[in-house]
């Protein structure tokens, strides 16, 4: 593994990571698809659960990280989209590594230039509401894993990793 970059990003493979820890960690089992411009992602966990209302994740994008990961249980709908280009720039602007949406993103080709982790399960053009509804810091459970607010998550091209100790 090595460091790259200001904010010391380190390089990793979940495949290698799974191998060297398997007893250490979980595997998510839903296949999600690509969307930021950072292809491999890590940090501590915090979370979101909502359903057609983006407002809560944009106020945490916003708020101050230090490399955070932030997994969005959206009940996996397609209906509309959680974020875009705009709100993943804030993240990334704030210190985020990046997001996982269990529901839909925007943006598409936008989303490739930005500098942050972004996995959905697809997109929607449809903007979400804004009523504020939601929760946010509670365990959220998909893909047959929980993801725990403080947990760390490891995320490539190959899958996501959930583990409750930092690995690497």
């Amino acid at each position: 593994m090595r460091e790259r970059g200001e904010n010391t990003r380190t390089e990793f493979s979940t495949a290698d990571l799974y191998d060297d820890f398997a007893d250490r960690c979980c595997s998510c089992e839903t296949q999600f698809r690509q969307y930021g411009g950072r292809r491999e992602f890590s940090g501590q966990i915090r979370t979101i659960k909502c359903l057609d209302d983006n407002t809560l994740l944009r106020q945490m994008l916003e708020t101050h990280s230090d490399g955070e990961v932030l997994v969005v249980d959206g009940s996996g709908s397609l209906g509309s989209a959680l974020i875009g280009d705009v709100i993943a720039a804030l993240g990334a602007k704030a210190g985020w590594s990046g997001v996982i949406i269990f529901g839909a993103i925007r943006d598409v080709r936008a989303l490739s230039g930005v500098d942050f982790g972004v996995k959905a399960l697809g997109s929607n053009p449809k903007k979400s509401a804004k009523r504020g509804a939601g929760q946010t810091d509670v365990v959220v459970s998909f893909g047959g894993i929980s993801f725990t607010p403080g947990d760390w998550l490891y995320s490539d091209d190959d899958g996501i990793l959930v583990s409750s100790e930092k690995l690497i």
